[in-house]
Parts: structure tokens; sequence; C-alpha cells
């Protein structure tokens, strides 16, 4: 069994930490590319949308590696998402790789669902070291976080644009290399240390923009174009309430201690929207209306075609919470140019408008 996984974020790299200490054999796909794309887009039905042709082109790349075994997410829900895997293996099938299908159903089992996926997976290796690799595989997820969190904040502030981004880049090919507790802690202390040593403007006062949307979009730079890099060029710092680390919190684990930050934007909502409309519309709407006071604007990332993220995207003008958002609906059509000059027009406008509210 050899097994091949999608790209999302820098999620492939907790996987591989969790693969290697079970002894897993895997390929992971190149990082998506126009490749990537084009292959999803040749092989997918023209109205879905741009994760199931991104993902689609990732396993099709696993598969021509030698994968005979592909891990997708699934499960019930609203969203189009439950019905991914099989249509895409279908597709493989088609286009002859003989690989299996493996679905990754959380919702209903949460953690153990997951953990039972990969008690098969590494041959049914014992609890222990399931359990084990799980615990860190999460601390490499939760170090990658960590540090992209200061990201965001030093990008808009660096006197030399793009270092941020550099050390960013180098902290997670070392979280990669750390082969245990230790190392990671290092790595994960130097690189935030180096970060905040990082030439800042100290008299810069950046404007607060939230990134929130549909959850591939928001966390695969490719689909979106890197949105938040081009947004800290700008002087902008960014805020998003989607990591992974904190998914794996609120969609794996039960919560004893009451409410949670998911549960909150939901309540904050309720005014505009009543329920779950699938996929993350009811957090988009949720987002905009908890966190209005303290964002100067919101992007709003959507695939194109994506009903839950169209529907947030009607509501949001309607709620009394007055601040701009910017929708970009991502799909193979975007491009770079379009993107950076609708960027660089809402940056203009919440200038002036912090400048008119500061001026009252």
């Amino acid at each position: 069994m050899r097994i091949g996984i999608p790209h999302m974020g820098n999620l492939y790299i907790p996987v591989k930490a969790l693969f290697e200490r079970l002894n897993i054999d895997y390929v992971i796909p190149p990082v998506n590319s126009q490749r990537t794309l084009s292959l999803g887009v040749k092989h997918s039905p023209e109205g879905l949308c741009i994760p199931f042709k991104l993902t689609l082109g990732n396993l099709i790349e696993a598969a021509e590696l030698g994968a005979d075994t592909l891990l997708m997410a699934g499960g019930y829900g609203i969203c189009r998402l439950g019905y991914y895997a099989k249509i895409q293996e279908q597709i493989i099938r088609d286009l002859g790789y003989n690989c299996e299908m493996v679905q990754l159903g959380v919702s209903e089992q949460k953690l153990f669902g997951l953990l039972k996926v990969i008690k098969r997976l590494s041959n049914y290796a014992p609890w222990s070291r399931i359990i084990s690799a799980f615990r860190f595989g999460l601390a490499k997820l939760n170090a990658l976080d960590k540090i992209e969190r200061v990201v965001q904040k030093v990008r808009p502030i660096e006197r030399i644009k793009g270092k941020a981004n550099w050390l960013f880049a180098k902290a997670i090919k070392a979280i990669d290399k750390a082969d245990d507790y230790a190392t990671l802690k290092r790595v994960q202390t130097d690189y935030i240390d180096q970060l905040n040593q990082v030439t800042k403007d100290n008299q810069a006062q950046p404007l607060i923009v939230g990134i929130t949307g549909e959850f591939y979009v928001v966390l695969e730079p490719f689909s979106n174009l890197d949105v938040e890099s081009e947004l800290g060029k700008l002087g902008v710092e960014v805020r998003r309430m989607t990591f992974i680390s904190e998914w794996t919190k609120f969609s794996l684990f039960l919560n004893p201690l009451g409410m949670n930050e998911k549960d909150r934007i939901h309540k904050a909502a309720l005014p505009y929207l009543k329920r779950d409309i699938g996929g993350d519309g009811w957090e988009s709407v949720g987002e905009k209306v908890l966190h209005a006071k303290e964002y100067d604007g919101l992007v709003h990332l959507a695939p194109f075609t994506c009903m839950p993220e169209i529907t947030a995207q009607n509501i949001m003008p309607s709620t009394k919470e007055n601040i701009p958002v910017l929708t970009i609906l991502c799909d193979e059509q975007i491009a770079k140019a379009g993107v950076l000059t609708r960027l660089e027009a809402f940056v203009d406008l919440l200038e002036c408008r912090r400048r008119k509210c500061n001026n009252k």
C-alpha cells in the first residue's frame, strides 16, 4: 500500500510526520502548480469548484508517482464535499489508475473515526504507536500555525518587504525536518525570535483586514493567488480564524469548557442566518458580525459555484455591522493582475474610511 494525499496549505508536513512514525509508505505530490490545476480542470465536470479540481489534480499526480491508495476528506453534510471522493475515484479509475479511495469522514465519529482510518492504513499498528504518532503530527501542526500568526503581524510593518515570508519558508522546512519534540520546540522558539527581531516600522498603524470564507481556498495560497501575502505587501495586517490546528480542536475533540470561537461565530450570525447552510457559509456571516469592531474590512474568499458562500455573500451587505467586504471568487479563470487591482482599490477605500472616521 502506497498512500497519496492532496495538498492544502502546509497540512502535508504533520501528515508526513504521522506516516513516518508509523512506517506507512506514502508519496506527496508536488506543491500545487499550473500543471496541477490543468489536470484537475481537464478531467473535472465544468461546474465543480476549484477545491475539487485542485485536489483531483493532486491525486492524479500522486497516482503518477505510484500511489495505489488515495486519501480524501469527505463525510455527511450539506456541502458537495461529501461527494468528492466517490466522483474523484471514478475519474481516476477511468484514467487507468487502479487506486482505492479512502474517505476521511470525521463528522460522525470525530477523533475516533480518524484514528480508525489511521489504524487501518498502518496495517493495524498498536494504539499506543498510533496515538503517539498522531500527537507528534499535531505538535508540528501547532508549531506551523503559531509561527504563521507571527508572520501575519510582521508582514505589514517590516522594513524589508519579503523578510517575514523568507523566514516562514525556512521555518516550514525546519519543522518538516524536526524528528523529536525538543528539536521542534527549539525550531518554533528560534523562528519566532527571528521574526520578532525583523526591522520594523514602529510608527506604522496597519489596517486590519479579516480573511474569511470557504476552508480550502482560505488555507491553500495557490487557489487564492496568495492574497494574505499580497495584503501584507500593501501594509495590511491579516487576521483569520481558519487554522487547521483550530479546526482540529473544534471538529475532532469535545469542548468541555463551554462555548468556543466557532460557537460564538454561529451565535453572532443568528440574526441573519438561523442554521448551517453547508461548507463555511454560516461562519462567513458570523465572522463579519462578531469582529466588525476589530477589523477595518473583510476579504471573503469563495470558490466559484459554491452555494454556501454565495448565500453568505448576499447576506453580508444586509447586516447592521457596517464594514466593507471584498468577495473574491476563486476559479481557474482568476488572474493575478485582476486580484491585485481589486486589493489595491479595497485598501485605498479602507484608508480613506479610516481617515474619515479619525477626523470626526
